[in-house]
């Protein structure tokens, strides 16, 4: 078996370029040494192939380059999407994103959180599944913490990316009233511990002043879950005329259901989604949705986080308004059409 070869040091490009151990690391950090010496240290270094050992540079520097990115669940193929651009944004930033699943679990989300502030991420940015858990405040207290979709009230964050659920439900709601819905079923992925989430709240607050009933319902992201939800739901009596999915995820379960049941989209079930996902306009019917912009959500997160990291700075509030994208899921109750 071959000896494995060894690391190269900074001691090793100190016997190279003549200069002591002190003064070459200086110059691989840019610190107290000539552009000269800097540039001679960096060429000897790329000739013995050295590396910084990360371990000893977050020693150093007291940043690891570690952005935690802990989402609320990747069975959510939009969070799934958001969290890719994210690791590209993050990578482009010369950041390393280290993305995690909540599974749309709260005792499982303060756990990962805590995991990652004992990685010591230089930020952790969050799609949160319970925006008002105390361990929030802690995780602000240890490093820069960003929120996405909702505000976390208890917690210093140093930006929150918010989506402006006010509107989005509201025009969601008068959509389904406008055909004739009052018998609405929303599917939400609050849990028991977590109802008064924002969007929960509009519709709380929303749907008795449009003339509607309606029922919230826990339901998962995955479409086996979704489907199972949505099976029950769809079976009592007297059954929804409309359901609305506080994302697309769950309403291809809506979709699954429907259809092992015998029920016509959207002639005897109306269905709503709320992340307009890619896959949403391939289905028969193509589900009608509101887009949230991703490309300037990461753009915003990528911003804010590097500018905490670098200078502390804490960024406004920036929020998000959807667009809608009516397509044909929602027709008047019985419809012919």
């Amino acid at each position: 078996m071959p000896a494995r070869r060894k690391r190269p040091t900074i001691r090793d490009i100190a016997t190279e370029t003549g200069l002591s151990p002190a003064a070459v690391s200086y110059a691989l950090r840019g610190l107290q040494v000539p552009e000269e010496t800097q540039q001679r240290v960096r060429e000897a270094a790329e000739r013995l192939g050295y590396e910084a050992d990360p371990i000893a540079r977050a020693l150093a520097s007291g940043r690891t380059g570690l952005v935690g990115v802990l989402c609320g669940s990747l069975a959510d193929g939009w969070q799934q999407s958001v969290a890719a651009e994210l690791g590209r944004g993050l990578l482009g930033a010369d950041r390393n994103a280290l993305i995690v699943d909540a599974a749309n679990d709260r005792a499982r989300e303060a756990a990962l959180a805590k995991h990652l502030l004992d990685q010591r991420v230089d930020a952790l940015i969050t799609l949160p599944v319970d925006p008002r858990s105390a361990h929030w405040t802690d995780a602000a207290s240890r490093t820069v913490l960003v929120a996405i979709g909702d505000a976390l009230p208890d917690a210093s964050t140093a930006a929150e990316i918010v989506f402006d659920n006010t509107t989005g439900v509201t025009e969601a709601l008068r959509t389904l009233a406008a055909a004739g819905h009052t018998r609405v079923t929303v599917f939400t992925p609050a849990r028991a511990g977590t109802p008064d989430r924002p969007a929960e709240l509009v519709v709380q607050q929303v749907a008795p002043a449009l003339g509607i009933t309606a029922s919230l319902v826990d339901c998962p992201h995955d479409l086996d879950g979704a489907a199972a939800v949505a099976l029950d739901v769809l079976s009592m009596q007297p059954r929804p005329t409309a359901v609305f999915c506080l994302a697309d995820s769950m309403a291809y379960g809506v979709y699954d259901a429907a259809r092992s049941l015998g029920l016509s989209i959207p002639r005897q079930l109306s269905v709503l989604g709320y992340d307009d996902q890619p896959m949403s306009r391939i289905l028969t019917p193509p589900l009608s949705s509101y887009a949230w912009p991703i490309d300037e959500l990461v753009a915003a997160v990528v911003e804010r986080v590097v500018r905490a990291i670098d200078d502390g700075r804490r960024s406004r509030r920036k929020v998000l308004t959807p667009e809608p994208r009516p397509r044909d899921s929602i027709a008047p109750p019985g419809s012919r059409g």
